[in-house]
C-alpha cells in the first residue's frame, strides 16, 4: 500500500494545471486584430499622420470649397499666398524667415523667378498629386476588382480569354500609351485636366490588379466554406460578396496602398514633360521640371519640390508595409 501511495502522490504531483479560458471575452475578429497591429507599428502610424497632414494642407490650401457656395474668388487659407501671386520685388528670393517689407508672411521656401512663393505652391501641388495618386488608386482597384472577379470565379474559357486580353494590354508601352491618350485627349485646365490624367494612368495600370484578384479568387473558390454555399444553395453573388470578396481583401488593399507611389510618381513625369496639369496650377512634377533649369542658381526650387514627393512616396511605402504585416494572417495573435 505504501508503494501504490507513493506512486499516486507522485503522479498528482505531475499533473499539469488546468488552462482557464475567457469565454465571456468576444473573439477577436481578423479586421480588429489587424488595426491592433497596425497601431503597434510607429513607423507605419507616423506616415499615416504625415499622410493626412499633408492631404488635409493641401486640401484646404484656399477657401475654394466656400468660395464655390458664395460664388467668389477663393482666398488662401493654409497656404499664405494664393499659387499664382506673383511679387515682383521678391523675385528669386531665398529662403529666409523673415517678414516681407510690407509685413507678410516670409517666404520659408523662397520664390521663383516670378516671385511666387515656392512654398504656397508646394502646398498647392500636393492638391494634384495626392488626389491623382488616391484616385487614380481606386479606379485602377474598381476596375481590376471587377475584372479579376469575373475571371477567376467563371474559369475556363471566359478566364483564359479574359487573360490573354491583359497581356495584350502588357504588350502596349505604357508611359506612349499614355502620351497618346493625353495627346488625344489634350491638355485643359482644372478639373477636365485632372480626368483626362486619371483615365489616362487608370487605363493602363488595372492589370495587375485584376491578375491578382484572379489569383485569389482561384485559391479562396477552392476551400470548403465555399462549395458548403453552393451546396445550400446560394448564388454567384452571394458567394462572391460573402464568401470570396471578404477573405481575398488583405492582399487587395495592400497592394492599391503600395501602388499609390508609384502613380504618383507616374503624374509627376507627366507634368515633368510637359503632359500633365497647364500652368499655372502646380503640381510637384511640373515644379521640378521649372526647378531643375535653375538648379544652379536657385537650387531651392529643385530641392523643396523634389524632397516633399519623396517623403509622400516614402510614408505610402512604410504604410504599406505596414498594413501587409498587419493584414498577413500567420502574423495574427502576434506584435
Amino acid at each position: 500500500m505504501g508503494e501504490k501511495d507513493t506512486t499516486i502522490e507522485g503522479k498528482e504531483e505531475h499533473m499539469v494545471e488546468p488552462v482557464e479560458f475567457d469565454l465571456s471575452r468576444p473573439p477577436e475578429s481578423l479586421w480588429r486584430d489587424a488595426w491592433r497591429r497596425l497601431l503597434r507599428n510607429r513607423a507605419a502610424v507616423a506616415s499615416a499622420i504625415f499622410i493626412i497632414v499633408i492631404a488635409l494642407a493641401s486640401l484646404f490650401a484656399d477657401d475654394a470649397i466656400i468660395a464655390w457656395a458664395l460664388d467668389r474668388d477663393a482666398r488662401p487659407l493654409v497656404a499664405p499666398y494664393g499659387y499664382k501671386d506673383v511679387d515682383f520685388v521678391h523675385t528669386r528670393s531665398s529662403p529666409s524667415l523673415q517678414r516681407t517689407e510690407d509685413g507678410g508672411f516670409p517666404h520659408i521656401m523662397g520664390t521663383d523667378k516670378y516671385g511666387r512663393d515656392v512654398f504656397s505652391r508646394v502646398v498647392y501641388g500636393g492638391r494634384v498629386s495626392i488626389s491623382i495618386g488616391i484616385i487614380c488608386s481606386l479606379v485602377i482597384l474598381i476596375f481590376g476588382l471587377v475584372y479579376g472577379s469575373i475571371s477567376g470565379y467563371m474559369g475556363g474559357r471566359v478566364d483564359t480569354l479574359m487573360m490573354r486580353f491583359v497581356d495584350l494590354m502588357y504588350a502596349f508601352p505604357t508611359l506612349l500609351f499614355i502620351i497618346l491618350i493625353m495627346v488625344i485627349m489634350g491638355s485643359t485646365a482644372g478639373f477636365p485636366a485632372v480626368r483626362n490624367l486619371v483615365l489616362a494612368i487608370g487605363l493602363v495600370s488595372w492589370m495587375g490588379t485584376a491578375r491578382l484578384v484572379r489569383g485569389q479568387f482561384l485559391s479562396v473558390k477552392e476551400k470548403e466554406f465555399v462549395h458548403a454555399a453552393r451546396m445550400v444553395g446560394a448564388g454567384d453573388i452571394r458567394i462572391i460578396s460573402r464568401h470570396l470578396l471578404p477573405n481575398s481583401l488583405g492582399p487587395i488593399i495592400v497592394s492599391a496602398t503600395l501602388s499609390i507611389p508609384g502613380l504618383i510618381m507616374f503624374e509627376a513625369t507627366l507634368s515633368f514633360i510637359g503632359l500633365g496639369v497647364p500652368p499655372p496650377f502646380p503640381s510637384w512634377g511640373q515644379m521640378l521640371n521649372e526647378g531643375w533649369r535653375a538648379m544652379r542658381v536657385d537650387p531651392h526650387l529643385l530641392i523643396f519640390p523634389a524632397l516633399m514627393l519623396s517623403l509622400t512616396m516614402l510614408t505610402f511605402n512604410f504604410l504599406g508595409d505596414g498594413l501587409r504585416d498587419a493584414l498577413d494572417p500567420q502574423m495574427r495573435g502576434t506584435m
